[in-house]
């Protein structure tokens, strides 16, 4: 399986609004820590937003910020709702197969897809950032005293 560059944006924005969830950040702020296109980050963040993750504040002093905390927003559950499609192969995506129904392929290929979920859903987004990650922090050039 392979992530799509949206998904890791999706989840690098959430990774850097954890580290400092007292404050708001800005698209072009998190687009400059990460090197991405302030375009492309205004699309992550719109499906951010539309997913329930973030919230944005709009004006002079508006931004963006979790929508709640780090330690509700499940890493799987971001996956899910980033991932247009989870299918490893074409036939668990439904389309036709002319084996299909005679092969275990897809069985197997949804056991593993499966396991890799329910190992994602172990873990939130508090496990994989949050305000005493000063390092990374640093890094990110997210302000923190």
């Amino acid at each position: 399986m392979h992530l799509t560059h949206f998904t890791d944006y999706g989840l690098r924005t959430l990774i850097f609004l954890a580290l400092a969830p007292e404050r708001l950040a800005s698209i072009a702020e998190i687009a400059s820590a990460y090197d991405i296109s302030e375009s492309h980050m205004t699309k992550v963040v719109h499906a951010l937003g539309q997913a329930g993750l973030v919230e944005t504040l709009r004006g002079r002093r508006g931004g963006l910020r979790l929508a709640r905390p780090a330690a509700e927003i499940g890493i799987g559950t971001v996956v899910r709702k980033m991932e247009p499609e989870l299918a490893l192969v074409e036939c668990q995506a439904g389309h036709t197969c002319t084996i299909g129904g005679m092969c275990r392929l897809q069985t197997i290929l949804d056991e593993a897809q499966n396991a890799l979920l329910a190992v994602l859903d172990k873990y939130t987004l508090a496990d994989v950032a949050n305000p005493n990650s000063r390092g990374l922090a640093r890094r990110l050039g997210v302000g923190l005293p």
